[in-house]
């Protein structure tokens, strides 16, 4: 996928000004369109897979701006999954009980199992962002949080789950309209929040929190990706297009856990068959259970490639 920064080694240089919010000109909406339907199957059957291999789980995370489109991209990428195996969560303020527990003790009671999609609208991230901005806890306490939360997310890593975290970058004149178009349509005025129109003040300080987030935060197993969000249709494929690319190098691996466990599967069927019909005929049948599967080597930290063509941040 062009067009999209990827961060995926600590330290490097994050300058979200010089990232472009808008789509490549090369590429028009109806070809987005078209590309964005071909995914679809694709990634239905990637998610199948991983649903019955039960190795891994993915999780996919979200920040951004107001109105920089999280609902909308989790409206159409996971529209493509199928339900039953897709875990959509939304991180608000925390509750009086979550602010009695560690910041991360709420995140972690939500991950994917194995086998499942977690999608986060918002995450852990929100502790060194908002509570940054709005001074919430003293400097002293926020900036350990870093630390944390790439000791949290290399713990999930570890235990097989496929970590991507995507920045929906939108322009500040995009979200002007954005915000005044959900003052003019009934359908969207619930959505009216004085809160989102107090933060455009604080523009240049938000934008340092999440150069800092991203910078601190980046790690081969727990990539980030910038993503041009100011036009919705081309948010969206990037999106989908970067799941369907990472998710595709397991393809072998999940289908070759698949083929093991029929063929044991297949081998329980037949001996329990065997032994009705023996029963049947009144003739016992020694039955040895079918050898288990020799064990795989010891699972390493799972690490997702970038997808063809994206940008790789200079970490110079």
């Amino acid at each position: 996928m062009r067009h999209v920064t990827t961060f995926d080694e600590p330290g490097a240089k994050v300058r979200l000004d010089s990232i472009s919010t808008r789509p490549p000109a090369k590429i028009t909406k109806a070809k987005a369109k078209e590309r964005f339907d071909s995914l679809n199957d694709e990634l239905f059957e990637l998610q199948d897979l991983l649903w019955g291999a039960k190795t891994h789980s993915v999780l996919v995370v979200l920040q951004g701006r107001d109105a920089a489109g999280k609902d909308g991209t989790i409206k159409h990428v996971a529209g493509a999954l199928n339900p039953r195996g897709v875990q959509v969560t939304s991180f608000a303020a925390p509750s009086v009980d979550e602010r009695a527990h560690d910041f991360l003790s709420r995140v972690h009671a939500v991950t994917p199992r194995l086998g499942e999609v977690g999608i986060f609208n918002r995450s852990h991230y929100e502790d060194v962002l908002v509570v940054r901005v709005h001074e919430l806890v003293q400097k002293a306490l926020w900036k350990t949080r870093y630390d944390a939360i790439n000791a949290f997310e290399s713990l999930l890593a570890e235990h097989g789950c496929i970590v991507l975290k995507y920045f929906l970058h939108i322009s500040k004149g995009e979200q002007e309209e954005r915000l005044l178009e959900r003052e003019e349509e009934r359908t969207k005025a619930w959505k009216l929040n004085v809160g989102d129109w107090k933060e455009r003040g604080e523009w240049d300080e938000f934008t340092k929190a999440y150069e800092d987030a991203i910078s601190r935060c980046s790690a081969p197993h727990a990539p980030w990706m910038v993503v041009p969000a100011d036009a919705k249709w081309y948010r969206n494929l990037v999106v989908a297009e970067s799941i369907a690319a990472v998710l595709r190098t397991y393809k072998a691996e999940w289908e070759k856990t698949l083929e093991v466990e029929g063929k044991k599967r297949g081998a329980e069927l037949a001996a329990w068959r065997e032994q009705r019909a023996a029963g049947e005929s009144g003739k016992a049948v020694e039955h040895r259970p079918a050898p288990r599967p020799r064990p795989t080597a010891r699972r390493k930290r799972v690490t997702p490639t970038a997808p063809d063509g994206a940008a790789k941040a200079d970490a110079s």
